[in-house]
């Protein structure tokens, strides 16, 4: 399975399918699998149609491809197969921007793998409190890396 692929099926696990638009707990609109735009760049509203399941995967491996396993390997250039899966999930989830300024990003650069885990395992909270979930879900990312 490519890095690609087995992201999707992270997200896919840790994201849930919703049809309808919802906001997620950081208050944005969103659909599908999580996301928050469209291929266009036009933003989810609350407004929008219902949307497949099967629109919601196409959408979510648009997004993946296009915007954040090219913004792991942007700034984690060396990694691959189940490590560039896990940090495109760890990206979806919390942004590229934010693997770009962390101490998780340095450690993966290192190639210090005990370190990365130790690091995603700092990401767990949501509303300054863990989430369980959040643990579930860097737990999964961190027996790939």
């Amino acid at each position: 399975m490519s890095a690609l692929d087995l992201a999707a099926v992270m997200c896919m696990k840790f994201e849930g399918f919703r049809a309808r638009p919802y906001l997620c707990p950081a208050n944005v609109p969103t659909i599908g699998f999580g996301a928050t735009a469209y291929e266009s760049g036009i933003k989810v509203t609350l407004a929008d149609a219902p949307i497949s399941k099967e629109r919601a995967t196409d959408l979510l491996m648009h997004t993946l491809s296009k915007t954040y396993l090219p913004g792991v390997l942007r700034y984690c250039p060396d990694v691959t197969g189940e490590r560039l899966a896990a940090l495109t999930d760890f990206a979806f989830n919390l942004g590229v921007g934010r693997l770009a300024g962390s101490t998780l990003r340095k450690r993966v650069n290192e190639q210090d793998w005990d370190g990365a885990r130790t690091e995603l395992m700092k990401w767990t909270r949501g509303g300054g409190r863990v989430l369980p979930g959040l643990v579930l879900r860097r737990q999964a990312e961190a027996a790939l890396i």
